[in-house]
This record gives structure tokens, sequence and C-alpha cells, in this order.
């Protein structure tokens, strides 16, 4: 599913418009950027946990040539799926 029809089933889902769906879209993806880049956590029940997590800086193994690579510390971010949610897809 690519974006427009993952906006054209939340339209339908919700009746609302493509436009306004679109929109949402926007402000939910803004609104989730804004937390994590503020350290926020965002818990959805029933959904699941958007997080920033730093990553400490590694050495790390190039898989094609075996050389010894240096990874930088980073922040990345995740998404922890609820029970409730992973239930529902088995």
């Amino acid at each position: 599913m690519n974006k427009t029809e993952f906006l054209r089933a939340i339209a339908n889902e919700a009746g609302l418009t493509i436009k306004d769906a679109g929109a949402f879209y926007d402000a939910f993806v803004k609104t989730v950027e804004t937390a994590m880049k503020g350290n926020d956590k965002i818990a959805l029940v029933g959904f699941g946990t958007f997080e920033a997590k730093k990553r400490e800086a590694r050495t790390a193994t190039n898989p094609s040539t075996g050389a010894k690579v240096k990874v930088a510390a980073c922040t990345v971010p995740t998404l922890k799926f609820g029970k409730s949610f992973k239930d529902g897809l088995n």
C-alpha cells in the first residue's frame, strides 16, 4: 500500500475527503517528528509507542569485506507495537 492508497483507505474508513485525510496524515507525521526531536514518547493505547532512542558509537563489521567500520552515535526512531495490536494480526 502506497501513500495514496493509504490516504484513500483512511478517507473511506473515517468518512473524510482524501484532502482531509492528507491534512491529517501530514499533521500526524509532523507531530510525531516534533515530539521525537524533543525526546517525548508518544503512546497510542491499542496501537503502539513511538520513541527516539540513542545508539552509542560502535565498531561494526562490513559483511562484504570483513573490514572493521566505526559507526557514529546517532538517534533512531522506534515503534513498539502494543499487545492488542499484535494479537489482532493473528
